[in-house]
C-alpha cells in the first residue's frame, strides 16, 4: 500500500517532466505534507466537534458533573490523540522502504498517545475531585484531594515507564525490575509522599482536621482556618490573611488545637475576670440593701437573702450587731448575685451550657471575680461585641455596690496623691 502510493506520487511528478531523483524527493515531501495536513485537520475537527456539539449538549444538561468534566478539559485533551492516530497509520505511506524510520515514527506516536492518555486521566481525576467537592459537607469532613494526588503520581510513573519502554522497545517488566533495585532510593525520594499518605489516612479516619476548621499550631505560627488538605501539606489561612503551610504528618506527630468543637457546640466561651479592690469589700448596710431593692434584677435576691440571714440569726439568738458570729450580706456577694441575674436575663448567653460566676485566688492585683459562660453567637465579631457589652455594663454598675475595681496606679492617680499631700 505504501509503495503503491509512493509510486503514484513519483509517477505524477515524472509526468510533469522531473527527473527520477527530484521526483522521488518531492513525492516523499508531498506525502509528508499530506499526512501533517490530515493530522492537523483531524485535530481541528475533533476540537470543533467538542467545542460546538458536545459543548451545546453539556450546557443544556441539568447535571453538574458533565459541566465539570468539560471545563476541566478532559475532552479537549482527548482530541490530541486524533492526530497521533493519523500519523501512526499513515506514516508507512511516506517511507515504505525505510523500515527503521517508519518504526521510529510509530513508536513516537504511541509514546505521544500514552502521554496524552495520562493527561486525560489527570483531568479526569481533577474532575472527580471537583464533583466530590460539590457536596460541601462530605468534602469538608473527608477530603479526597490527597488520594487524588497519589493516584496522579502513580499514573505519571506508569506513563513514564510505558513511554520509555515504547521508545526503547523494551519490556516494562525489565524496567520495573530495575526500579525494584532502587527501592531504597525511591523511599528517600518519596518519603514525604509516603508519610503524607499515612498521615492523611489517619487524619481522615479519625476526623482530626476538616477543611474549614479553625486550628492553632504555634510551632508553625498557624492560627486560622484550614483552606486546603493535600497529600503532603495542610494550608491554613491565618487571621491576618497570611498563609501557613504545615507538613501533613506534623498534625499527627505534633499537637495542635482544633476549635471545631466550639463551632459545633451551642456557644462560644466567655472567660474573663474583674479584679476587685479587696479594701472595698464590706457588709451591706440597711441603706445599701434598700437602695439595691429598687433594681428588678437583684430585688428578689436581696429580699430572699435578708429573710434567710434574719431567720438564721434569730434561730441561734445572734444579734445583727455581732459582726463575728452573725451572718451578714456582703456587697461582693450581692454583686456576684447581680452578675448571675444579669447574665441569666441576657438574650445572647446560652443558659444550657456551663454557667459559672466564681472567686479566683486573691493576689497583688486584687480579688478576681471570674465570669465563665458561653455566648449564643459564635461569630467572632459578634462574640467580641457581646463580651465587651457585658463588661462595660458591669464596670459601670460596680459603684452601686460600693466596690472598686483594682488597677495599677497611673499618672493621674499620683498627681491626685501629690495634690492631697500638698494640701
Amino acid at each position: 500500500m505504501g509503495q503503491t502510493v509512493t509510486a503514484l506520487a513519483e509517477g505524477w511528478f515524472l509526468a510533469l517532466g522531473l527527473s527520477d531523483r527530484p521526483a522521488t524527493v518531492l513525492a516523499r515531501v508531498a506525502i509528508v505534507i499530506v499526512i501533517v495536513g490530515l493530522s492537523l485537520l483531524s485535530n481541528f475537527l475533533a476540537k470543533k466537534i467538542i467545542s460546538t456539539v458536545v459543548r451545546r449538549i453539556v450546557r443544556k444538561s441539568r447535571s453538574r458533573w458533565d459541566d465539570i468534566i468539560y471545563d476541566r478539559g478532559v475532552l479537549n485533551r482527548l482530541s490530541h490523540i486524533a492526530p497521533a492516530l493519523v500519523v501512526y497509520f499513515m506514516n508507512p505511506l511516506a517511507f515504505p522502504e525505510i523500515g527503521w524510520v517508519t518504526t521510529a515514527i510509530q513508536r513516537g506516536s504511541i509514546a505521544y498517545m500514552i502521554a496524552m492518555a495520562v493527561l486525560v486521566l489527570d483531568a479526569v481525576l481533577e474532575s472527580v475531585n471537583d464533583i466530590y467537592m460539590t457536596n460541601a459537607q462530605q468534602s469538608r469532613q473527608r477530603p479526597i484531594k490527597g488520594y487524588i494526588q497519589l493516584l496522579k503520581i502513580l499514573f505519571y510513573i506508569v506513563g513514564l515507564v510505558l513511554v520509555v519502554t515504547t521508545i526503547m522497545d523494551k519490556s516494562p517488566v525489565g524496567i520495573l525490575s530495575g526500579i525494584g533495585a532502587l527501592s531504597a532510593v525511591l523511599l528517600l525520594v518519596f518519603r514525604d509522599t509516603i508519610l503524607g499518605l499515612v498521615a492523611g489516612v489517619q487524619l481522615s479516619s479519625n476526623h482530626m482536621v476538616h477543611i474549614g476548621d479553625w486550628i492553632e499550631m504555634p510551632k508553625y505560627g498557624a492560627d486560622g482556618d484550614v483552606i486546603d488538605v493535600t497529600l503532603q501539606t495542610v494550608k491554613v489561612q491565618n487571621w491576618d490573611k497570611t498563609i501557613t503551610t504545615i507538613p501533613i504528618y506534623s498534625l499527627v506527630s505534633d499537637s495542635f488545637k482544633n476549635w471545631r468543637g466550639m463551632s459545633e457546640s451551642g456557644g462560644r466561651r466567655i472567660k474573663r475576670a474583674i479584679n476587685i479592690d479587696m479594701r472595698t469589700v464590706k457588709f451591706c448596710t440597711p441603706e445599701m440593701t434598700d437602695r439595691l431593692k429598687r433594681y428588678p434584677l437583684i430585688r428578689d435576691y436581696v429580699t430572699q437573702r435578708q429573710a434567710e440571714v434574719s431567720a438564721y440569726n434569730a434561730e441561734r439568738g445572734l444579734d445583727d450587731a455581732d459582726l463575728l458570729s452573725s451572718r451578714r450580706m456582703t456587697n461582693l456577694g450581692t454583686f456576684r448575685a447581680y452578675i448571675a441575674a444579669y447574665l441569666r436575663a441576657h438574650p445572647m448567653i446560652n443558659k444550657e451550657m456551663t454557667f459559672l460566676i466564681r472567686h479566683l485566688s486573691p493576689g497583688p492585683t486584687g480579688l478576681p471575680i471570674e465570669i465563665y459562660v458561653f455566648s449564643a453567637d459564635k461569630v467572632w465579631a459578634n462574640y467580641e461585641g457581646i463580651q465587651a457589652d457585658i463588661f462595660d455594663h458591669l464596670l459601670a454598675v460596680i459603684p452601686e455596690f460600693e466596690l472598686q475595681v483594682f488597677q495599677q496606679p497611673s499618672g493621674s492617680d499620683i498627681e491626685r496623691l501629690v495634690e492631697k499631700s500638698g494640701q
